[in-house]
């Protein structure tokens, strides 16, 4: 990764809230040199506009002749998740150094396209998509929409997949005193443009990071990868940086997307204990909630200074009382509960369209059992599809599975002889080789062509002894339709009246909502949402359901949020728990009180409002009138929902 974000020259796609978060960075101090909105040249908050980051980039060569040669070191997409694809990529033309892009819900053969587009060049640095940005306080350079309010200068480098966690992280070393040097949104979308151990290179040799903080949650190998790193690193450094971590979805039911688009254990992949249990191996103190990285780093930093080492902490030996470990499991794959990430579509209905590129199903009878594992996913390590394959097996496939890399639109013809022998052909008749090619093609150009998440199929043999797919589960990107009005054929292989109706209605309102055991819960954020979860179960509660306003949420969307979790008769208290980034507190506060008003809410809600105007947004849910319980600190407000909910 290029070096940490300083004070450099940022670019801005100045659409809608684009306007307020720019007048906000300059006013932050962060020099931005212009704009961009398509079709649109003049000026903007007394800086030049132009048509296109292309223009930028060239027609800086004159506005430098007036301001000393000034040229972007970054830019900001802010455009919406339908035009960020194309924003992102006339960046990686222009050759743009830093690219962050914060939109959520890019569809996820838009995000392969533009990886492999990045991985052309070596010139430009993506942060994002689907992150609140970077900042660096020391410098007073923000590029994104991180709440100002709560962040400052000191010596404490935090990388996160949720934005919403960041900003607690944040917030609890501000109180403690030791601030932040750099702060870096790693996204939670599938493939993120930075991730963990980039940003781990750099916090190394930034001289102002003198401790770490990774923000991790379920989906991806990004935790593993990042444990792995700091092996490396604690094993080369004589006084290694120390480093704290925490990693959302303990309690994240198997298979659901929990708000992030790559907030769910695929296939294969380890859960959030088993992630979390990788990195306390690796010399990584592991919290249970962000308010505790404040004191605990505090704490180690002081010991740091003195020259004293440190180990992991353990239930057994916690030397940091701050730190919670949870019990962990054997590793273990999710293969057969994936049915709530993307789009599913049934058995027969998958059959289907494998014969409709030409292939053979086994509609006959086969002599085997269709335990070879034949697959087409996303290596999100590599930023591109891959082809997983293996061979029949007692365990599960999918653990210690091939994954063979490549290209879209680009499949390479001399893999096919590997995969032939992962699947235990190690000398394929001519028949068998060309079944097997003909199959791989097919499947890939069914991935692409319908932008598909997973194709996930077992072969067997046929009674005339030929390769033959027996069995298929396929998954499909539900943003490609979504957000772009594209594979409305695949979008209407959708059965709603077969899910659940209250996730169904949040979804009309852009509310994410995942029905749970136990009592209410309204969060904004999906990794706070998650975090949440795990942490009122780690005081002995338990929520009844995941829900995420968004970050864009409004006061209408809270009311809505009240009227979908009320839906479910099983809630005995709501807990609120906002970070305000994008959301106004007040604005949160404005909603709650609205819907307590017009939904004629009986039960105990206890609200909790941190971020922006949250001082306002406190007042008002104090003077409201209602029996509201309102609180700073969450541990005092999680307990407060728990006892409710017992004592009802």
């Amino acid at each position: 990764m290029r070096k940490p974000v300083e004070n450099q020259e940022v670019n801005v796609n100045p659409i809608g809230q684009a306007t307020q978060n720019a007048r906000q960075s300059l006013e932050y101090g962060t020099k931005i040199v212009g704009g961009v909105t398509p079709g649109k040249d003049g000026e903007h908050l007394g800086l030049p506009v132009l048509p296109t980051v292309r223009a930028v980039s060239d027609n800086l060569l004159l506005i430098s002749e007036a301001k000393e040669q000034l040229k972007p070191d970054a830019t900001a997409v802010y455009v919406a998740a339908h035009q960020a694809a194309a924003a992102i990529e006339e960046a990686l033309e222009a050759e743009i150094p830093l690219i962050v892009a914060v939109a959520e819900h890019i569809p996820l053969h838009d995000l392969l396209r533009i990886h492999s587009m990045h991985r052309s060049q070596s010139r430009s640095r993506l942060v994002g998509a689907n992150c609140p940005g970077i900042i660096n306080p020391r410098e007073s350079c923000r590029i994104g929409f991180q709440p100002l309010s709560c962040f400052s200068a000191g010596s404490v480098g935090i990388v996160a997949k949720s934005g919403t966690l960041s900003y607690e992280t944040v917030a609890s070393t501000t109180r403690a005193g030791i601030g932040q040097s750099l702060v870096i949104g790693m996204g939670g979308d599938v493939v993120a443009g930075t991730n963990f151990v980039d940003a781990l290179e750099v916090f190394e040799h930034h001289g102002a990071t003198k401790g770490i903080i990774i923000i991790g949650e379920i989906g991806g190998r990004a935790e593993e990868e990042a444990a792995d790193w700091i092996k490396t690193y604690r094993s080369r450094i004589s006084k290694p940086k120390p480093i704290m971590a925490l990693v959302a979805g303990v309690q994240a039911p198997p298979g659901r997307v929990m708000g992030h688009a790559g907030a769910c254990v695929a296939p294969g992949e380890r859960d959030a204990k088993q992630k979390a249990r990788v990195l306390q191996d690796a010399g990584v103190f592991i919290t249970n909630h962000p308010a505790e990285f404040g004191e605990g780093m505090k704490h180690l930093l002081k010991r740091h200074d003195r020259g004293l080492t440190y180990k992991p902490v353990t239930s057994r030996n916690r030397a940091l009382h701050t730190s919670t470990w949870r019990p962990t499991i054997p590793y273990r794959s999710n293969s057969g509960i994936f049915k709530g990430c993307g789009l599913h579509i049934r058995h027969s209905q998958a059959l289907e369209m494998i014969r409709s590129v030409g292939l053979p199903t086994a509609d006959g009878g086969i002599t085997s059992d269709g335990q070879i594992l034949l697959a087409v996913t996303v290596d999100r390590s590599s930023y591109c599809p891959c082809i997983v394959a293996r061979t029949s097996s007692d365990e599960d496939p999918w653990l210690g599975a091939s994954h063979f890399p490549f290209t879209i639109g680009q499949l390479p013809s001399n893999w096919i002889p590997s995969i032939a022998t992962r699947l235990g052909l190690a000398e394929p008749t001519h028949e068998d080789f060309t079944s097997l090619s003909k199959t791989i093609h097919g499947l890939v150009r069914i991935f692409e062509d319908k932008e598909a998440l997973l194709l996930e199929t077992r072969l067997s043999r046929d009674v005339q002894d030929k390769l033959i797919i027996s069995k298929a589960e396929f998954w499909f990107d539900d943003a490609a339709y979504k957000i772009a009005r594209r594979q409305q054929d695949i979008h209407a292989l959708r059965k709603f009246s077969e899910e659940v109706a209250e996730e169904v209605e949040a979804e009309r309102s852009g509310i994410v909502y995942v029905k749970l055991p136990g009592d209410g819960k309204i969060v904004n954020g999906a990794g706070l949402a998650m975090n949440t979860i795990d942490a009122v179960h780690d005081l002995g509660g338990k929520c009844a359901n995941f829900l995420d306003t968004g970050g864009k949420a409004t006061s209408e969307t809270v009311k809505e949020s009240f009227r979908i979790t009320l839906m479910d008769p099983r809630v005995k208290t709501i807990f609120v728990n906002i970070f305000g980034g994008l959301t106004l507190c007040d604005m949160i506060a404005e909603g709650i009180i609205l819907a307590y008003k017009d939904l004629e809410i009986k039960l105990p809600v206890v609200v909790r409002l941190r971020g922006v105007n949250e001082k306002i947004g406190q007042k008002m849910v104090t003077d409201s009138g209602l029996p509201l319980h309102s609180y700073d600190d969450f541990e005092e407000a999680a307990r407060k929902a728990i006892a409710l909910a017992e004592a009802s």
